[in-house]
Protein backbone atom coordinates (compact mmCIF):
# COMPACT_ATOMS: atom_id res chain seq x y z
CA UNK A 1 0.00 0.00 0.00
CA UNK A 2 1.47 3.09 -1.11
CA UNK A 3 0.45 6.32 1.45
CA UNK A 4 0.62 9.91 1.11
CA UNK A 5 2.06 11.55 4.94
CA UNK A 6 3.22 14.88 5.10
CA UNK A 7 2.90 15.60 1.26
CA UNK A 8 5.34 12.18 0.90
CA UNK A 9 4.86 8.94 -0.55
CA UNK A 10 5.64 6.18 1.40
CA UNK A 11 4.93 2.17 1.14
CA UNK A 12 4.07 -0.01 3.48
CA UNK A 13 3.61 -4.55 2.98
CA UNK A 14 0.30 -4.23 4.92
CA UNK A 15 -3.00 -4.46 3.01
CA UNK A 16 -5.25 -2.27 5.28
CA UNK A 17 -4.14 -0.03 8.26
CA UNK A 18 -6.03 2.22 10.65
CA UNK A 19 -4.55 5.32 11.92
CA UNK A 20 -2.77 3.72 15.14
CA UNK A 21 -1.06 0.91 13.57
CA UNK A 22 -0.17 3.92 10.56
CA UNK A 23 1.19 5.94 13.59
CA UNK A 24 2.56 2.63 15.77
CA UNK A 25 4.88 2.38 12.40
CA UNK A 26 5.81 5.86 11.63
CA UNK A 27 6.18 7.59 15.03
CA UNK A 28 5.81 4.67 17.77
CA UNK A 29 7.75 6.92 20.37
CA UNK A 30 6.19 10.00 20.74
CA UNK A 31 2.41 10.42 20.02
CA UNK A 32 1.12 12.71 22.47
CA UNK A 33 0.08 15.98 21.10
CA UNK A 34 -0.26 15.05 17.85
CA UNK A 35 -3.24 15.67 15.45
CA UNK A 36 -4.15 13.62 12.36
CA UNK A 37 -6.17 14.53 9.25
CA UNK A 38 -6.91 12.51 6.72
CA UNK A 39 -8.42 14.47 3.76
CA UNK A 40 -8.35 18.04 5.19
CA UNK A 41 -10.60 15.95 8.27
CA UNK A 42 -9.42 16.12 11.78
CA UNK A 43 -9.97 12.75 13.09
CA UNK A 44 -10.95 12.49 16.59
CA UNK A 45 -8.25 10.55 18.78
CA UNK A 46 -10.76 8.20 20.07
CA UNK A 47 -11.65 6.60 16.24
CA UNK A 48 -7.53 6.19 15.55
CA UNK A 49 -8.07 2.44 16.51
CA UNK A 50 -11.03 1.95 14.03
CA UNK A 51 -10.48 4.50 10.89
CA UNK A 52 -9.21 2.54 8.13
CA UNK A 53 -6.77 4.41 5.98
CA UNK A 54 -7.33 3.80 2.25
CA UNK A 55 -4.66 4.13 -0.44
CA UNK A 56 -6.08 7.84 -1.94
CA UNK A 57 -6.12 9.41 1.60
CA UNK A 58 -4.10 12.11 1.68
CA UNK A 59 -2.33 12.08 5.61
CA UNK A 60 -1.17 14.99 7.45
CA UNK A 61 0.50 14.26 11.00
CA UNK A 62 0.86 17.94 12.90
CA UNK A 63 2.60 17.60 16.08
CA UNK A 64 2.63 20.34 18.99
CA UNK A 65 5.48 22.63 19.71
CA UNK A 66 6.30 24.56 22.42
CA UNK A 67 7.52 28.27 22.15
CA UNK A 68 6.44 31.69 22.17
Amino acid sequence: MELKINNQYKQFSLESLTIQALLDLEIPEKQNGIAVAINNTVIPKTNWNSHQINEIDDILIISATQGG
